[in-house]
């Protein structure tokens, strides 16, 4: 399996009058169709390493490549979501109307737009939803709207921002169960940033852990864990030992950036 994403030596520097270093030599490759999931302390510059990938602003040094070419702008076949769903869908247009709105530039045919809309709305369990408007539905069910509009148009990487991270305990997890599911289906590369160490190891194939501001590389993680895995298997002792084992790298970060405020 060849590596769909590789990051090199990557920093990033906010100018201004006071510059902030957010990302300090960020090496790592992501495989084609590989789930990677990142954890790390608040502030250490986990979205800032989404919007670089995603070509949405340079990086001050380094390079990512994508497919083997290095990228110097926004890439097609990406698609991104993000945890404030209630910023990101339109009030005034319905749930398909949102959905479609990810194939709006796309130039498919009109039939093709239908199609699509209608199979990722299916994906993601929204049927019969269609023709509600966002206030109408929960949030939960708003989120898989934006999940929705970021498959439509079949993305062969999907970063996800703490997509769950706004919604209540209960609909995460199905939320996270019905995302793996998804993920088995489309066999999609997907980067997937959170707080939550149990939602990393959950999901995740793989495991970034990052350092405190500027952020590093600590180390990846292995999830030793079948790919099926419905949620009781976060009950086993397997998977608390992973949790013990990332906590235990994340502690020290964390509360030192706690300390340096």
């Amino acid at each position: 399996m060849s590596a769909k994403i590789v990051v090199e030596n990557v920093s990033k520097v906010y100018e201004g009058k006071n510059p902030l270093l957010a990302l300090k030599d960020v090496s790592f490759q992501v495989m084609e169709k590989e789930f990677l999931t990142i954890i790390g302390p608040s502030g250490c510059g986990k979205s800032t390493l989404l919007s670089l990938i995603a070509g949405l602003m340079p990086p001050t040094s380094g390079r990512i490549l994508v497919d083997g070419r290095e990228v110097s702008g926004v890439i097609p076949k990406l698609g991104m979501v993000f945890q404030h769903y209630n910023r990101t869908l339109l009030p005034w247009k319905t749930a398909s109307e949102n959905v479609r709105m990810g194939l709006k530039y796309q130039r498919y045919p009109k039939n093709e737009v239908e199609l699509r809309t209608k199979r990722a709305i299916e994906l993601v369990g929204l049927k019969g939803f269609e023709d509600k408007y966002p206030y109408e539905l929960s949030g939960g069910m708003q989120q898989r709207v934006c999940i929705a509009r970021a498959l439509a148009y079949e993305p062969e990487i999907l970063l996800m921002d703490e997509p769950f991270g706004s919604v209540d305990a209960q609909t995460r997890e199905v939320l996270q169960a019905e995302l793996l599911n998804i993920w088995r289906t489309k066999k999609t590369t997907v980067l997937f940033v959170t707080h939550d160490i149990r939602e990393a190891i959950y999901l995740g194939e793989k495991v970034m852990v990052m350092g405190r501001r500027p952020g590093t590389v600590k180390k990846i993680i292995s999830v030793d864990l079948p790919p099926e895995r419905p949620l009781e298997v976060k009950t086993t002792p397997e998977f608390n030992k992973i949790v013990e084992d990332a906590w235990s790298l994340l502690r020290e970060e964390v509360m030192a950036a706690a300390r340096e405020g």
